[in-house]
């Protein structure tokens, strides 16, 4: 079986969930193995192990934190020959890192993958999931950037061996030098990408001040709170929550939706949650179209008495 190497994705010593993704995928394919690089490793070795990689490959020179992108695509380049495929997060990162490591294999390189069969055709969901495309590297080591949320985890506990990887970070690896870190305060609300429930408002909120009735049903469930693009640009919700082509995807257990009207690009960001639940007054919204359970009526009546009705039953 051919190797199929996995770029870890973690910050502060929390893997992220696209890590647990891309190796339920890599075990589809071949053998994965997981590419851990900076300290920490030992701290998340056990949660690694439970998504089953052949082998854990770490390069844990804290150097390797110091700069920006290039040092984890010199690490990927020593380790890929032999690999059958290499396969990244889609994040901005993980974009960056996917397309300067096709360059040093010469190799072609994938974006924004949602799907990959065993002989590695990429799927890709475009124009708002409308169509689906498939491509094949056909040169060289296939980089893959799979999109966070596409893939559905499956657990197979293992117990990999672990090889030390050590790396001579070249002049021009470390040309862009990280100075300093400021850590985002983290509210008591999941992350958006990584929650199991979403609660999300849109053009229907009316406004900034009425969010605080989505946060409400939010903060009863445990959930995340996300944004439609109307939502956003308008100025009622920061950006970085927002759901969607343009924004985040995800794919919780529960997603409700809340004065969203389902455009395509909304729906891009959604569309693969297990159960979507809509409020909207307009019968003919095109989120009706999607959703396991919808009602029509005024979220400003709908919402309170879901909210207060949760809390009864807590």
């Amino acid at each position: 079986m051919a190797e199929i190497l996995v770029l870890v994705d973690h910050a502060n010593g929390e893997v992220k969930k696209v890590t647990f993704e891309l190796l339920t995928l890599a075990r589809s394919l071949g053998e994965a193995s997981a590419v851990w690089i900076g300290p920490g490793y030992e701290a998340a070795a056990d949660k690694i192990a439970e998504y089953g990689p052949a082998k854990v490959y770490v390069a844990a020179d804290a150097e390797l934190n110091d700069y920006v992108a290039a040092p984890k695509v010199e690490v990927l380049q020593q380790l890929a020959a032999g690999a059958g495929a290499i396969l990244v997060p889609a994040t901005a990162e993980g974009k960056e890192i996917a397309g300067r490591l096709a360059v040093r294999l010469d190799s072609g390189v994938l974006t924004d993958v949602v799907g990959v069969t065993g002989d590695l055709v990429a799927e890709h969901s475009i124009f708002g999931g409308g169509v689906i495309a498939h491509a094949k590297v056909t040169k060289g080591t296939p980089i893959i950037a799979v999109r966070p949320n596409a893939i559905a985890l499956a657990a197979q506990a293992g117990s990999p061996a672990v090889e030390q990887v050590s790396v001579a970070l070249s002049d021009a690896a470390k040309a862009a030098k990280i100075t300093d870190r400021v850590v985002q305060e983290k509210g008591e609300r999941p992350d958006l990408t990584e929650a199991s429930i979403v609660v999300s408002g849109g053009r229907g909120v009316g406004g900034a001040e009425n969010f605080k009735i989505i946060e409400g049903l939010a903060d009863s469930l445990g959930a995340a709170v996300g944004a439609s693009r109307a939502a956003t640009d308008a100025g009622w919700y920061p950006h970085q929550f927002q759901v969607g082509q343009t924004g985040k995807t995800v794919s919780p257990q529960l997603y409700i939706a809340a004065g969203i009207s389902g455009a395509i690009q909304h729906r891009a960001g959604m569309q693969t949650s297990k159960t979507i639940i809509a409020i909207n007054k307009d019968p003919e919204a095109p989120i009706f179209e999607l959703v396991d359970y919808g009602v029509v009526g005024d979220l400003f009546q709908v919402v309170p008495q879901l909210t207060e009705e949760i809390g009864k039953r807590k």
